[in-house]
């Protein structure tokens, strides 16, 4: 009878390539940056991979290894050679942070990559700035109209954050009056801007 001998598959490191990656970990941990593009040049191929399988195309693939590798960079110092395979540790790396692009991406993110989107500049529009500019000089002006010390009131309530502990305690007025000079003040802004 013949046995069939066991072999190990390729992917799998051995003991002296486990131990290599641990060392290169810990030396990038120091900020070392010879040993970052060694290890790059180690595992980036198997990472790779595994970013590969979750994301299905190769650009954003290369993205979340590009992202993991940051992430390795900057956490290597969290790694614990205990026994486990370091590579363990480098693909679950890689892993999340595929799923978290693939999450991204399924939660309405546009992906670049994709032809014919456009991309759009963060923030307002030009006719959003104007309608909110204009908004601002209605809503200054209705503050305006208040009584000085209401109008205050309101803005370090409602703009600066003030509690209204703190508001009636400036104005040296009870809280429950404070209260009512805010609520007031508020009804009269709502009318002054629906006008």
């Amino acid at each position: 009878m013949c046995r069939k001998r066991y072999h190990r598959p390729k992917e799998w490191p051995l003991d002296s390539d486990r131990e290599e990656i641990e060392r290169l970990i810990a030396q990038v941990a120091l900020g070392d940056r010879a040993a970052f593009e060694a290890l790059y040049d180690r595992v980036s191929a198997k990472l790779f991979g595994v970013c590969l399988r979750v994301l299905d195309t190769r650009a954003a693939a290369e993205d979340a290894m590009q992202d993991s590798f940051v992430k390795i960079w900057n956490h290597s110092d969290r790694y614990q050679a205990n026994g486990l395979s370091p590579m363990t540790w480098l693909i679950t790396i890689a892993r999340n942070t595929a799923i978290d692009r693939l999450r991204a991406t399924r939660k309405g993110h546009q992906n670049i990559d994709t032809p014919g989107l456009e991309l759009a500049a963060p923030g307002p529009n030009p006719e959003q700035s104007a309608v909110a500019a204009s908004e601002a000089t209605r809503l200054s002006n209705c503050l305006d109209d208040l009584e000085a010390d209401r109008s205050a009131a309101v803005r370090g309530a409602y703009l600066d954050g003030d509690s209204y502990a703190d508001l009636a305690q400036r104005f040296n007025v009870p809280l429950n009056t404070m209260r009512t000079w805010l609520r007031r003040g508020l009804m009269s802004l709502r009318e002054c801007m629906s006008a």
